[in-house]
């Protein structure tokens, strides 16, 4: 987890600083872009072996109702958490739906109508993975089940960025087992094919 957290950091500046550098040429709010492109690296909390991952995906943005709902690929490894060099071991494919709820808007900034908006949401997320080598005790297969507050930044359907927290349910055919989860994710709108007279 802890090499983890350094590389998350990086490239949520790094896709920040990116998206927000773009701004000025972001559509007006009434080309509503319902379409995104989504990413990650999260992994699950312990004291022993952790997954750790990175994932990609599809992300469609209702106009009402909730504010997404996502599809995505992961891929990744084990980690020993225990252990000082090396302690990676087997790896591991999932996919995700997801459904997230809108944001609680808590400030916003910038210096443009309406602004940036900072705030709270939810996501509710199944998901499904097959490992090969897998030190954990859940087998090679199980699914999973996460409810996941978030951190989030973002304003309607421009680039979205999140610092996510909370308890995934993973159960297979031997056992059932809690654990946290952390992430960082973002989204970015695809853009809008413009037509020409």
């Amino acid at each position: 987890m802890r090499r983890t957290m350094g590389l998350m950091l990086v490239a949520v500046v790094a896709a920040g600083t990116a998206l927000a550098a773009q701004t000025t040429s972001l559509p007006k709010p009434n080309k509503f872009r319902p379409h995104a492109i989504g990413f990650g690296i999260l992994a699950t909390l312990g004291t022993n072996w952790t997954m750790e991952m990175g994932e990609v995906g599809y992300v469609h943005r209702p106009k009402r109702g909730l504010a997404a709902l996502g599809v995505a690929a992961r891929g990744g490894t084990f980690i020993d958490e225990g252990a000082m060099l090396g302690g990676s071991q087997g790896v591991v494919f999932g996919a995700a739906l997801s459904a997230r709820t809108r944001m609680k808007s808590i400030a916003t900034f910038g210096d443009e109508e309406p602004g940036t908006g900072i705030g709270f949401d939810l996501t509710l997320e199944l998901s499904g993975y097959s490992a090969a080598k897998s030190p954990m005790s859940l087998g090679s297969q199980w699914v999973g089940v996460s409810l996941l507050p978030a951190l989030s930044m973002g304003t309607g359907d421009s680039p979205h960025f999140a610092i996510v927290l909370g308890p995934t349910a993973f159960f297979s055919a031997g056992k059932a087992m809690l654990r946290g989860m952390v992430s960082l994710r973002g989204e970015a709108p695809l853009a809008r094919k413009e037509r020409h007279p």
